[in-house]
């Protein structure tokens, strides 16, 4: 961020396409270094102002609030949000237009023709922008491995809703948070099925506040909290809950530890995984699995039942997309690097012959074409640390990483006058196998005694030597290297 924070002065503002955390998660942590405005959609508002206000920033940053399909002006540049689709409310492609050239990034997008919530991908709009001609189509990559279109969320209601009705006992479903789209599906199932709805998990009342604050959910009714929940019978009531991505503390993962204070479920009762497992996530999540299995709690997921949809375009998308837009190039983004190989694979395949992979770091010339790299920043990754950023290199982070795995042994040594110990040895560890003390101390005393006492007056040179004996009698035992710190003082 050091690089565009260099240049501050000339940085009009940020755009965000839409809510997902991970297009606005970092704004509140890197606003102080870019200090500019932010603009975005009203249900992206909403969900900003939450994350602005835990960071105390809700009263610093200009938010400005713009309706999808509104235009506006930042510098040199004239942009517009384009209605799209995607798994959450008001996604956006962003069209930038400058008098060298004109832009459209994709953002986050699918073509759903039947969305349960919004006014779906403007084919209208994004035909006329391809009319005008666009120099440069920046595009979602996410999905383009998969022939074919996606699921519309109205083919997973569908499911959702006879999965729902079939059900005799209690239901739940765990969906991402973020998704107002199936969070309107499930509420719709359970007053179908003549189910109150009880809500676990503060992300998820959070997104229900924004988006009932929007003028959606209208039909939801009331929502009941967790603590009614075991009130009600089996077959009268569904849990809505986070969770569906294995994370520890969330609403699904405690009831499946029948750790729940509110929540607990019997044998035969259901939960539906209305959500994909994001690569990184699978151990997390076939913990959830496993817990609900010895619980003899019916699962579904997505491998079973038609109960969840991408919101990232197949290839049949990119080829209408390419339609309506005709763009002279094409930068694949938002992928792993097979992804967005293959996106420009398919670019070419299907008639765009100026396409150019991104790097991190990367400066690219758009206008006038072609496309190529011309510059490259310093970049580097950003970790949250407490209530600090840190660079991912943080020599303190690693620290901790390491001190995970192997522990850690403080060594005590105290010198008289005559570089004799003026008290025994001490040794402390943490995060050791049990028993393994007695030995370490017994390698800190050896190096002490062997060591002439000349040499002792060098106290870091003496504490590098007990260091390295501890390490070495650990590794023999253990078979593994702690982190070892000596302190030498004399008295």
């Amino acid at each position: 961020i050091g690089f565009i924070a260099s240049d501050r002065r000339n940085l009009c503002g940020i755009v965000l396409t839409h809510a997902h955390e991970d297009h606005l998660g970092a704004v509140a942590w890197l606003w102080p270094q870019l200090e500019c405005p932010v603009y975005c959609t009203p249900f992206a508002a909403q969900i900003l102002a939450l994350k602005l206000k835990e960071a105390g920033l809700d009263e610093q940053v200009p938010v400005k609030v713009m309706p999808v399909g509104s235009k506006f002006t930042l510098g040199p540049f004239a942009c517009e949000y384009v209605s799209v689709t995607h798994s959450i409310p008001e996604p956006t492609a962003l069209l930038i237009k400058t008098k060298q050239a004109t832009v459209l990034h994709s953002g986050d997008w699918k073509i759903d023709r039947t969305p349960v919530l919004g006014q779906g991908i403007d084919e209208k709009r994004l035909t006329a922008i391809g009319d005008a001609g666009v120099d440069v189509l920046v595009c979602d990559s996410t999905n383009v491995l998969r022939e074919g279109f996606s699921p519309s969320e109205a083919d997973v209601a569908e499911t959702i809703t006879r999965i729902v009705r079939d059900a005799k006992g209690r239901v739940a479903i765990t969906t991402f948070a973020s998704h107002v789209d199936r969070i309107t599906t499930a509420v719709r199932a359970a007053r179908a099925s003549g189910r109150e709805v009880v809500i676990a998990g503060r992300a998820m009342r959070n997104t229900i506040e924004a988006a009932r604050a929007c003028g959606m959910l209208k039909d939801a009714g009331k929502l009941l909290d967790e603590e009614e929940f075991g009130y009600l019978p089996p077959d009268k009531v569904m849990l809505l809950c986070t969770g569906s991505q294995g994370e520890p503390r969330a609403a699904i993962a405690r009831i499946a530890e029948d750790q729940h204070p509110h929540i607990s479920l019997d044998p035969g009762d259901l939960v539906i995984f209305s959500s994909k497992t994001i690569p990184g996530n699978e151990k997390e999540v076939g913990r959830v699995l496993n817990n609900l299995a010895r619980l003899d709690i019916d699962v579904i997921t997505g491998e079973e039942e038609l109960v969840h949809s991408s919101g990232h375009p197949r290839q049949d998308e990119l080829k209408l997309l390419y339609q309506w837009l005709r763009p002279a190039a094409l930068i694949p983004m938002h992928g792993e690097p097979r992804h967005l190989r293959s996106h420009a694979q398919f670019a070419k395949a299907h008639g765009i012959e100026d396409v150019l992979i991104p790097r991190d770091g990367h400066i690219t010339k758009l206008s006038p074409g072609p496309l190529r790299h011309v510059d490259e920043a310093p970049f580097g990754r950003l970790h949250v640390d407490g209530r600090l950023i840190v660079q991912s290199e943080d020599g303190p982070a690693k620290q901790r990483r390491k001190l995970s795995f192997v522990g850690i042994v403080f060594v005590s040594v105290v010198l008289n006058a005559k570089q004799d110990l003026a008290a025994d040895i001490e040794l402390i560890t943490d995060g050791l196998p049990f028993g393994l003390d007695g030995d370490l101390l017994e390698a800190a005393e050896q190096a002490f005694g062997s060591t002439p006492k000349p040499r002792r007056k060098d106290q870091n040179g003496l504490a590098e030597t007990i260091r390295t004996s501890v390490r070495r009698a650990a590794d023999q035992i253990w078979g593994k290297k702690p982190i070892v710190k000596v302190v030498v003082t004399a008295i």
